[in-house]
């Protein structure tokens, strides 16, 4: 078989070059499938997740299309505000690593990028924009922004790409980026990669792509190749006992940690700062020069211990990360495949860990069966979970469980039988307390059975103008009290 290499992609020499220094010479599947294509003008849909090398798959055909016939650039100044590519990315994070990329494999060309994110202030990418721009790197709030104020026009577009467009959509982007779309020349080529395709993000495509090619990549290899996965089973106070333990062993060189919450991460980061382990969290709360500064400690490896969020671990590029440790389990499982594609990049190997709790089986049997493998467990085997008992109206009865205790006295036979049975024995309503003169006839008839004050008297005299043998009316207040007097009234004078 025909080993595929970038020498083979059509790729100029100044591209070759770069990429040569930096020590890639081998495409990926997906760089492989789409290069050629790419730079012979065809749209393209690539449904890949993190890790499979689409960062390059889009950059390097882009700068071989900007670079013109001698692959350099057309030495001609970018137009101020008017940019002839434009990429767009749902985190901050993974807009500093596309622009990265951009300048390591552009090295050798004139070609301009700036990035426009929110976070920071908009003087500096207002310049950048003014100065004029081959290529914009951007988040869609802070590209609508810029352009409502004038700061950039995308009239002159030729080249879009939609960089992780499923995630733009969980965080609310989709308006964003079809009114952003809508600016676009109709003639354009553009490029769309998505880890999944949900309908709306199909909906999109079909608005976006004109008869494209369509490269996919199997989430299931990317999560199995070179990547050392394990599940250990614990309850959730024995997690930070458990990370402790790992830290201890110095092959934990380069780590991150996976939290659910932000609030998570920060306590994962006071759980290890007490075991003496250099970490710092990333997430969503921090400002955009506290998260830059983040990463460049841990990717200087001035910080063992990289502890984050998963929106924003979107865009970590960093080599020889050595362990993944999912502290809480994804509620989705495609993001297990993009955290523990953080590792086992650029040919190395590396391992996953994942702590799982009993509430957490569920997601761990998900995630099984997106990868289509049974992840094996470390440790003690997990303990059978027990569900509770649904509270919902259908919920099933035990055994005389829910009974009233009368119903109970006296199915057990005990002596407290029959005083159960006439303390349950129904009692008169309450009249209607929306009518406080309500007094139903009924009240009247028990009261006069039972011998009561309201009773006639004996001599059947009349009394306080009542005939005799006609009961004494109660009066009821609002709340079903009697009125009166203990229901006794002195006869007239």
């Amino acid at each position: 078989m025909t080993i595929t290499t970038f020498d083979s992609l059509g790729l100029s020499k100044a591209v070759l070059r770069a990429l040569h220094e930096t020590g890639y010479t081998t495409p990926t599947p997906i760089q492989a499938q789409a290069i050629p294509a790419l730079i012979e003008g065809r749209d393209m849909l690539g449904l890949a997740q993190t890790g499979t090398g689409k960062t390059a798959a889009f950059v390097l055909p882009l700068l071989n299309l900007l670079g013109g016939h001698n692959g350099k650039g057309d030495g001609g100044k970018p137009t101020p505000k008017m940019p002839r590519a434009l990429i767009l990315a749902p985190t901050r994070e993974l807009v500093v690593q596309i622009d990265d990329s951009i300048r390591t494999y552009g090295k050798h060309m004139r070609v301009r990028q700036a990035v426009v994110i929110g976070g920071v202030g908009k003087g500096p990418q207002i310049n950048a924009l003014r100065r004029g721009a081959d290529i914009v790197v951007a988040t869609p709030g802070r590209l609508l922004d810029l352009i409502r104020d004038g700061h950039c026009n995308l009239s002159m577009v030729d080249y879009l790409v939609l960089d992780e467009a499923d995630h733009m959509f969980d965080l609310g982007f989709i308006r964003d980026l079809r009114t952003i779309v809508s600016m676009l020349p109709d003639e354009r080529q553009s490029l769309l990669f998505s880890a999944t395709m949900p309908k709306e993000i199909a909906k999109l495509t079909s608005e976006v792509l004109s008869d494209p090619l369509r490269v996919e990549i199997k989430s299931e290899s990317v999560a199995v190749e070179r990547i050392e996965q394990q599940v250990r089973h614990m309850n959730p106070a024995r997690k930070p006992v458990m990370l402790r333990e790992l830290m201890a062993d110095p092959a934990f060189k380069r780590v991150i940690v996976f939290t659910r919450t932000k609030r998570g991460a920060d306590k994962v980061v006071r759980t290890l700062g007490e075991a003496g382990v250099n970490s710092e969290a990333l997430h969503g709360n921090k400002s955009q020069g506290a998260r830059q500064k983040a990463l460049e400690n841990f990717r200087n490896a001035r910080t063992r211990v990289l502890v984050a969020t998963d929106i924003a671990a979107r865009g970590i590029d960093v080599d020889n990360i050595t362990h993944v440790i999912n502290y809480d389990l994804p509620v989705e499982p495609e993001s297990y495949v993009h955290r523990i594609g953080r590792t086992a990049r650029a040919g190395t190997d590396g391992i996953a860990i994942s702590f799982c709790s009993g509430e957490e089986r569920s997601q761990l049997r998900a995630i099984e069966r997106l990868t289509k493998i049974s992840i094996p467990v470390v440790g003690d085997a997990p303990e059978p979970f027990q569900e509770e008992p649904s509270k919902g109206k259908n919920r099933k009865r035990g055994r005389g469980q829910g009974r009233p205790r009368q119903e109970q006295n006296a199915a057990n036979g005990s002596a407290e039988a029959t005083e159960s049975r006439n303390a349950g024995a129904k009692q008169p309503r309450k009249p209607h307390r929306g009518k406080p003169g309500f007094k139903p006839k009924r009240f009247a008839e028990e009261a006069a059975a039972a011998g009561g004050a309201s009773a006639p008297d004996a001599d059947g005299a009349q009394r306080n103008g009542r005939p005799a043998g006609k009961p004494k009316r109660r009066r009821f207040n609002s709340n079903g009290r009697n009125k009166g007097n203990g229901g006794q009234r002195q006869a007239a004078a």
